[in-house]
């Protein structure tokens, strides 16, 4: 009797199992552990000094806590487009191809053009349907049957570019919500688009965040969300570093960041998400009276604003026919001139650290040659260690307020921060890393393979799976000069090297007047 029993207890539990098996394979369930999920948060124009207790409690509290990027970097050009696509592809613009939040496509117009949503599309139309040249982590989670979903309070472009295939993904911006039929139910849930007027125009900040709590934070949302809040940057191009719109924007975003925090924190969520906290760009406050474009057109190197023989994009410049003697004047006007720093052209050939024109450096130290889409020159402004009214280091001589685009270490040295149950607690690193950097490393989370044409790197050494100890770096500078009958222009590129990658820190131009 107490065989049978046991027999008859042993079947009910198997069929209970089987049942539970069939059960959860109808809902869509399996007795696999759920995946963690991940967070990238970007802050634009995010200066490490800003993330203070007074300025930002909540973020600076987070950094306490989380593992630390010191050395990390931004993509020069260090504007905003450049760096949404080259942390969305994980590599630089010399492999994908979006040069500038200006851009020149001549087959779109003979002038540059900006980089919203509307004009990639236009780009995209006449580039065989390839807007960037590089895969993105949205595409590759979608092979893997997975998603990503962007929230930006930023620009259409800036949103696009982050993950520009969309696919079963979703793109939530305030002028932009991808794909067009999910829209109905985004409205439905966070109400109708902020007015762009009001509250310093922080509603978007707010809005977007909303967003990002209904549709990412949850255990059946997207294996990745991506936000971006487009403050402190636009209050500090306005108003200046430190200026009280400034601190304001600072204020606001960091209680943004505060509220997605506590919701993870009241849904149960804070131990299976990862997140991932990065900027753009660094800033700097500008005090240059000379712009680009006026300059070439008073040296007669330019027609006039308006010609196609020497069309500029931001920095960059497109000599009509790739001009030789042109450009070379170009480059000789560009040296002598205090307010220009770095210049950058061609490489003399592939691979090589130095440019083709003498007194240069050449793309490739700054991962800028892109093999169709590159102009011929690219010229940063020149910078100093000045501080500003409000005691924050870092002047460029561009005009304007103040801003970002050029080659100084306030502009590309930037913050990394990554906490959650795949990262390392509490460890600071001094190995360089870079906005490239990311998406290897979430695919490194996921054990899905990075593509081989990206150029950025696992960062291991944060990952709580990695066991062996972390790698070296070195130093080095690159170096140019050039002799005129006013005297000698020098440049250097500070680099840091680890393995095969290779980190632009900063570069210093010096002139020697006879």
């Amino acid at each position: 009797m107490k065989k049978y029993f046991l027999k008859i207890s042993v079947n009910f539990c198997f069929i209970f199992f089987a049942a539970n098996l069939v059960f959860s394979a109808a809902n869509g369930q399996s007795d696999k552990p759920a995946k963690n999920k991940t967070l990238i948060f970007f802050f634009d124009g995010l200066r490490p000094d800003y993330i203070t207790a007074e300025l930002m409690p909540n973020l600076f509290a987070f950094k306490q806590k989380s593992s630390v990027g010191a050395h990390h970097h931004s993509v020069f050009p260090t504007v905003t487009r450049v760096n949404s696509a080259s942390y969305a592809t994980g590599s630089y613009p010399g492999t994908h191809g979006l040069l500038g939040n200006g851009i020149y496509f001549p087959a779109v117009s003979s002038k540059a053009i900006g980089t919203t949503y509307e004009d990639l599309m236009k780009v995209q139309a006449t580039e065989s349907n390839q807007l960037l040249t590089a895969v993105s982590l949205g595409e590759v989670l979608e092979s893997a049957g997975e998603k990503m979903m962007v929230f930006s309070s930023g620009t259409t472009g800036q949103a696009f570019l982050q993950n520009h295939k969309v696919g079963k993904g979703a793109i939530i911006n305030p002028d932009l919500i991808l794909p067009e039929s999910f829209k109905p139910e985004v409205i439905a849930a966070i109400g109708e688009l902020p007015e762009k007027s009001g509250n310093g125009g922080f509603a978007k900040h707010r809005w977007v965040t909303d967003a990002l709590i209904s549709f990412g934070l949850k255990n059946d949302g997207p294996l990745v969300s991506a936000a971006w809040l487009s403050d402190p940057d636009g209050s500090a191009h306005k108003y200046g570093i430190g200026s009280t719109q400034a601190v304001s924007a600072l204020a606001f975003v960091d209680q943004q960041f505060g509220r997605v925090l506590d919701s993870l924190k009241t849904r149960n969520l804070t131990g299976s998400f990862n997140i991932i906290i990065s900027t753009d760009h660094g800033f700097v406050t500008h005090k240059g009276k000379q712009s680009l474009r006026e300059f070439l057109i008073k040296e007669g190197l330019k027609k006039d604003k308006d010609s196609d023989d020497v069309v500029l994009a931001e920095g960059a410049i497109y000599v009509k026919d790739h001009n030789e003697d042109k450009i070379k004047q170009i480059v000789a006007a560009l040296h002598k001139e205090e307010w220009v720093g770095a210049v950058f052209t061609k490489p003399k050939r592939k691979d090589n650290m130095q440019g083709w024109v003498e007194g240069t450096l050449s793309f490739e130290a700054i991962h800028y040659n892109h093999p169709k889409r590159s102009g011929d020159i690219l010229v940063a402004t020149n910078w100093n260690d000045e501080r500003n009214d409000k005691g924050y280091a870092g002047t460029d001589l561009s005009m304007g307020v103040a801003g970002h685009g050029g080659s100084s270490p306030y502009e590309i040295n930037i913050t990394l921060m990554v906490f959650g149950p795949d990262f390392k607690k509490g460890y600071t690193c001094s190995l360089p890393t870079s906005n490239i950097d990311i998406t290897p490393t979430v695919l490194g989370i996921y054990n899905l393979p990075v593509p081989s044409n990206m150029d950025g790197r696992i960062m291991t050494e944060f990952l709580a799976k990695t066991t062996k100890p972390a790698g070296k770096f070195k130093q080095d500078q690159i170096k140019t000069a050039v002799k005129y009958p006013w005297g000698t222009y020098k440049l250097s590129a500070d680099m840091s090297l680890m393995d095969q990658y290779r980190y632009f820190n900063f570069s210093k131009v010096e002139r020697i007047n006879k």
